[in-house]
């Protein structure tokens, strides 16, 4: 299959799967992979196989063909292919929950040479890094990383990157108990969506309307979270992404639990207990699994450094200085310095975020 069959295939594809003919996509994508000998072509099928996967939920299948993609971009000796290549890798790593492996992919993006590209992904790769950072409870580094994806979408005028850093932000404050500020940026996805999002992935509506659910359910609005989670559900059932599904799922379990219903509330029992039914010993690793969890709270420094409280026990407004230290919202006001209290840093200037 020559340079010009190729191309057309792949658009075929594409159009396919803008009409969710979802497998019918993937199959004539698979078929211009085996029998494509254009490397320009088969790095681009391989990126649409990457992406559709990643919005199925299917992670490792995501992850098979970025690899193939990383040897691909080998081939054709490019450096903005390899950069793609390596921020599929680590996209890939971050949803599977590799963390460590995906900040280590994201590096080795950030410390290729001069690229095109790079204006472009530098976002996308720092909010991967932001994603891992905060699957690893490193709530500054992840904040740091969220800011910086931020104004790479500001300069660039990039509202489906922007979308995808809301996301991110009202899950980060969602953990950290800011629950005004888990909804408030979802809700800016959810308008990013609406106004921009027209050719957009219905991926974006759903993720956006899924954290809406969880921030309203954190502050007892259990009318408008089953709205958003029966949205966000019908979305992912339409694409065939059980990992959404089961976010959704759980979602629903929170919202009947917290209006009562305490037979729907044993889903999320169920569902949590499965992993803990698989391991053995587990009573004589309880220990050293305590000793950890203590070591791991002190890493992660969630503490006012006015009060001394710790942040992140209890619903309370929070507010992030620009070198990403984070405080209560009524510390500083009660404070009145212009630095900041933790590295002295002179600007009181709110960030981005």
């Amino acid at each position: 299959m020559g340079q010009d069959q190729t191309k057309q295939q792949i658009e075929k594809g594409l159009q396919l799967y803008q009409s969710n003919q979802t497998e019918k996509a993937l199959q004539m994508w698979l078929k211009v992979l085996e029998k494509s000998s254009d490397l320009m072509g088969r790095f681009r099928v391989l990126g649409c196989l990457v992406t559709a996967h990643s919005e199925m939920g299917r992670y490792k299948e995501m992850l098979k063909f970025a690899v193939v993609q990383i040897d691909t971009a080998r081939e054709l000796e490019d450096a903005d292919f390899l950069l793609e290549s390596y921020l599929n890798l680590a996209r890939s790593n971050e949803k599977l929950c590799e963390f460590h492996k995906t900040i280590s992919y994201c590096k080795t993006c950030l410390g290729l040479p001069g690229t095109r590209a790079g204006a472009q992904l530098g976002g996308q790769v720092s909010l991967s890094m932001g994603n891992a950072f905060l699957g690893l409870s490193l709530f500054q580094k992840a904040l740091e990383s969220f800011e910086k994806a931020l104004r790479y979408a500001h300069n660039n005028d990039d509202t489906m990157l922007e979308c995808r850093v809301c996301c991110s932000l009202g899950n980060f404050y969602a953990q950290v108990k800011d629950y005004e500020k888990a909804l408030f940026f979802p809700c800016k996805a959810a308008e990013l969506v609406s106004d921009y999002g027209k050719g957009w992935s219905l991926k974006y509506r759903a993720m956006s309307q899924y954290h809406m659910a969880v921030a309203y359910r954190l502050l007892g609005h259990l009318g408008s979270a089953m709205e958003c989670c029966e949205e966000s559900m019908k979305i992912a059932l339409q694409h065939g992404d059980r990992p959404l599904q089961a976010l959704c799922l759980l979602c629903f379990a929170d919202i009947h639990r917290s209006r009562g219903d305490l037979e729907l509330s044993q889903l999320k029992l169920h569902c949590l207990s499965e992993g803990i039914c698989r391991s053995k010993g587990l009573q004589h690793e309880l220990r050293s699994h305590v000793v950890r969890f203590h070591e791991c709270v002190e890493e992660t420094e969630l503490y006012c450094g006015l009060c001394g409280e710790s942040i992140g026990e209890k619903n309370s407004r929070l507010q992030a200085l620009p070198c990403s230290h984070i405080f209560h919202l009524r510390c500083l006001q009660n404070n009145g310095t212009r630095s900041c209290p933790n590295c002295r840093r002179s600007s009181m200037k709110p960030g981005f975020v």
